[in-house]
């Protein structure tokens, strides 16, 4: 662990008005995770993140089954395991199958769009861009709204993914 959570004793005011967007009884050091325990280090940053994250995950025009199928594919791509963990089960209960969550580590899909949609993310994370090949195969399914969050939700990801990876947060423990 690079960059460890910030101890219990440092949460100050900053750091509290930093999560004013999660519940209230996540704004401590357990309820908070392991990520944002790590990210309030820095309280303006934190705050401007949370934001954007809380966009890509709640207010995103993307169907929930589509958005984690990207940010899983991400993880993958990164090896990001605490991205990977939070959001298996996410996936899932957005309607993600153990065989779809296999397969999109596999770089295979059950569909032709999901095909087009780990293509897409591939092209996002290696070349900085997506082909017009996948924009026309997304856009067969997607409007303009929907292709921009596609985007904004793998680069979102993949800048969490860079985060979580170099800071070394640990995902959560089973109990």
């Amino acid at each position: 662990m690079r960059l460890p959570p910030l101890p219990a004793d440092q949460w100050d005011d900053a750091v509290l008005g930093a999560l004013r967007m999660i519940p209230e009884e996540r704004r401590n050091p357990t309820g908070a995770g392991n990520a944002i325990s790590t990210f309030v280090n820095h309280p303006d940053l934190t705050r401007s993140y949370l934001a954007f994250s809380f966009y890509l995950l709640m207010r995103s025009t993307l169907p929930p089954r589509l958005r984690e199928l990207a940010i899983l594919r991400v993880a993958h791509l990164t090896s990001c395991a605490y991205e990977s963990d939070e959001h298996e089960e996410i996936g899932r209960q957005a309607g993600l199958t153990d065989d779809d969550i296999d397969a999109l580590r596999r770089g295979t899909a059950a569909d032709d769009f999901d095909a087009a949609v780990l293509t897409a993310v591939d092209e996002l994370v290696e070349d900085t861009r997506m082909s017009d090949r996948s924009w026309t195969a997304l856009g067969e399914r997607m409007d303009t709204r929907q292709l921009m969050d596609f985007v904004f939700t793998v680069g979102g990801y993949h800048l969490l993914a860079m985060a979580l990876n170099t800071f070394g947060v640990e995902p959560k423990k089973e109990n």
